[in-house]
């Protein structure tokens, strides 16, 4: 059973207890419970305010081999626990120790056999209710997985020169074991990436040997914020890494950030810092050591984006929703490499004639696996990427070859082919229209359309217009696809130098039953009028809806009414039954 020594209040004298009552001595408010302090895995020791062992747990004599008998009453200095002997960070340590509650260092430590080994050692003083100090809770972790040898012959290959804290190469250590301890006693534990934020600037104000005193003091400063087997790392300039195990919380990292925000003296000099922090958990973070470290990184990272000065944390899950896009995106380019991509068109008509003005190019993707995959299946995943350029390119290059097929079996209709908003954005998109269209001279001028959301680069409407306005001069005309579904439509119908105007489908197909559809339609229809700009009614599905749209003012329409996209092959096939299309061909009488 483990024991407990306190004193005596009448004699002062050392006595032994059963830990059975928990008020029998008030560290045990310290360490949570008894239980704690008997089957904690770190050697963990209680001294009296000079620093006399009252008690060790049982991992204390595991690891040094010393019974609570043989280190009753002793200082720590008899047992060999001392800080390395490196000048500054001993005197550092000394310094805290005297004149803060709670402080962290690296020691090393004699076992009984006499060998000597590396440790991390944090100390609480724990004070009455009148400020005196009562005693000490000192928490000792051993490092000694690092090999002896290299621990004698080169120790700046683990520790950081300047600070003394651990460097990357022994953090991957610390991170492997208490990985492993996370696991053994079922308890997450937290890497945290911290970057001190604009410290370049820092640096060139207080010159080279000002900002390693700051970085030494910045570090101490956070090694305070620490708890028993908690561990802190410097591995770069100014980025540190916490290994946090002791209840790590979101108000937590909120204390920890305004810590970091109180001013830090050094020499004479008053300076103000904030930092960046990343933060995953393990196992929610289910990785390797490595992984979690660069985890955390990510997530620092972002919390620069969001400003700086705050913090972010890693989300697992959507990490293997991006590792997923990732994949999917690399499938589209072999996709894009392998053929597996084709066009279908869509028959566009003169509903009051029956005239064929033209067909829209549609995307498919032929997936070996999965069959046919329309555009909302593979689209998104390249949203907003350079894959749209590309994507691009290769539909008018395939539309463009179309053309030259067609031309030879005497079929002459405009090819309408959507771009992204990227392509308006991009320097030199109308020099590569212009080198497409002189590949393909045998096409006749005005056979490109180009079909653009409403929405498109209108974030930047002058670079958009300039790239319209020197495709037009080559003849390419441009429609605005889905007009009706941004939040400035009658600033676009005035501005934008287009030729057609396609009515949004999502409008269409419900018009005759909507009463608000219906109202959005006759509008477009109404403004499409009054600046003299063509329009096409996307979303066609019945000979009601073409009668409809030819009584508002609508004469241009493509839909399934009319017909579904087809492959190219199909299309002399649907021209030539499509004159006979009963019921459509009596529009002209409307």
């Amino acid at each position: 059973m483990c024991q407990l020594l306190h004193l005596s209040n009448d004699s002062g004298s050392y006595s032994k207890k059963r830990r059975e009552p928990p008020l029998a001595m008030p560290c045990l408010h310290e360490l949570a419970s008894a239980s704690v302090f008997c089957h904690a895995n770190e050697a963990i020791i209680l001294t009296d305010e000079e620093n006399h062992v009252l008690d060790v747990n049982p991992a204390f004599t595991e690891l040094t081999g010393f019974t609570l008998e043989e280190v009753l009453g002793k200082p720590l200095e008899k047992f060999s626990i001392l800080p390395l002997e490196i000048a500054q960070t001993a005197r550092v340590m000394q310094k805290e120790i005297q004149l803060h509650d709670r402080t962290k260092g690296q020691v090393s430590y004699k076992n009984r056999e006499g060998h000597v080994y590396p440790g991390m050692m944090s100390i609480n003083r724990v004070r009455d209710k009148k400020g005196d100090i009562r005693h000490h809770v000192i928490v000792l972790v051993d490092l000694s997985a690092i090999p002896s040898h290299a621990w004698h012959l080169s120790r700046e290959v683990f520790f950081d020169a300047l600070t003394g804290l651990p460097n990357l190469q022994l953090l991957t250590q610390l991170i492997q074991k208490s990985m492993q301890h996370a696991q053994a006693t079922q308890k997450p534990m937290a890497v945290c990436s911290l970057d001190i934020d604009f410290f370049k600037k820092v640096n060139d104000r207080l010159g080279a040997s000002m900002s390693d005193l700051l970085l030494c003091s910045f570090a101490h400063r956070i090694s305070h914020l620490l708890f028993g087997d908690d561990a802190l790392a410097r591995v770069g300039g100014d980025e540190f890494v916490l290994l946090l195990h002791n209840g790590v919380d979101e108000a937590s990292f909120h204390n920890m950030l305004e810590a970091i925000r109180q001013p830090l003296m050094v020499g004479g000099h008053c300076v103000n810092l904030t930092a960046s922090l990343g933060i995953t958990f393990y196992p929610d973070d289910h990785v390797q050591g490595d992984v979690l470290l660069r985890h955390a990184n990510q997530a620092m990272y972002r919390a620069k984006q969001r400003g700086r000065n705050t913090f972010h944390i890693f989300d697992p899950s959507q990490d293997r929703l991006l590792q997923v896009r990732h994949e999917q995106r690399q499938r589209f380019i072999e996709a894009l490499r392998n053929d597996e991509l084709c066009l279908y068109y869509q028959p566009q008509v003169e509903m009051c004639s029956g005239r064929v003005v033209g067909v829209e190019a549609l995307i498919r993707w032929q997936h070996p696996q999965e069959g046919l995959l329309a555009p909302g299946m593979f689209l998104p995943i390249i949203e907003a990427t350079l894959l749209e350029v590309d994507l691009g390119e290769w539909v008018l290059e395939q539309a463009m070859l179309q053309q030259e097929r067609w031309q030879a079996q005497g079929i002459h209709l405009p090819i309408n082919v959507n771009i992204s908003p990227t392509h308006l954005l991009v320097e030199d998109f109308s020099s590569r229209i212009q080198q497409l269209l002189e590949r393909h001279a045998t096409v006749p001028s005005g056979m490109l359309k180009l079909e653009v959301l409403e929405t498109a680069a209108m974030h930047d409407i002058q670079a958009a217009l300039a790239t319209m306005a020197r495709c037009q001069e080559l003849d390419v005309s441009f429609a605005i696809d889905d007009f009706g579904t941004g939040f400035s439509s009658l600033t676009h119908l005035r501005q934008l130098p287009v030729n057609l105007i396609k009515i949004d489908k999502s409008f269409v197909c419900d018009m005759l039953t909507d009463e608000d559809d219906m109202a959005i339609v006759e509008s477009v229809i109404y403004m499409a009028n009054r600046f003299k700009r063509p329009m096409l009614a996307e979303g066609v599905e019945t000979l009601e809806h073409a009668k409809a749209l030819v009584g508002l003012g609508c004469r241009l329409a493509q839909g399934y009414g009319i017909a579904r996209p087809m492959p190219a092959d199909q299309l002399s096939q649907w021209l030539r039954s499509w004159p006979r299309r009963e019921g459509w061909n009596s529009l002209n009488r409307l």
